[in-house]
């Protein structure tokens, strides 16, 4: 996402919108894969010495559920991309650090594929014959152990 400073019009913003390859947004990183370019759609100006860019950013990753280990596909979507930088030296702005950053952020960091309302997770235990909901019968604490042992001095 590279603008010149010279497109954005004075006084104005400028609306840049389109698709980008994700491979610089480093999801691999994270243990993501991108399975889709990084779409955006941005309003982009200049005030008081600075630059300014609101909008969207979106790309679809594939990812492996910590539960079942399993890839599934998530849609990742920051729809308020906020930033505000002074002016650079040069006249050619990348965006791209800035995205990536943001999406890195909107990444799950347990992702299961059941986390969207989608059907539920192979290795969920629910239904499984034997799998309790109840809690655990309540078991007495090291604390309770050594109460006992202090009562039994005095």
């Amino acid at each position: 996402m590279k603008l010149h400073l010279r497109q954005i019009p004075e006084g104005d913003t400028l609306h840049l919108e389109g698709e980008e390859n994700a491979e610089p947004l480093g999801l691999e990183e994270a243990g993501v894969t991108a399975v889709s370019p990084l779409s955006y759609s941005l309003d982009v100006g200049l005030s008081d010495g600075g630059l300014f860019a609101t909008g969207r950013l979106a790309v679809r990753v594939r990812m492996e559920c910590v539960s079942c280990l399993e890839n599934f596909e998530r849609d990742i979507v920051v729809d308020s991309f906020s930033l505000q930088m002074d002016l650079p030296s040069g006249e050619l702005i990348d965006l791209t650090p800035l995205a990536r950053e943001d999406i890195h952020l909107n990444l799950p960091a347990h992702p299961r594929c059941d986390s969207n309302g989608e059907p539920k997770c192979p290795a969920s235990r629910e239904g499984v014959p034997g799998f309790d909901r109840q809690p655990a019968q309540k078991r007495d604490s090291a604390w309770d152990a050594l109460d006992k042992l202090q009562n039994k001095n005095n």
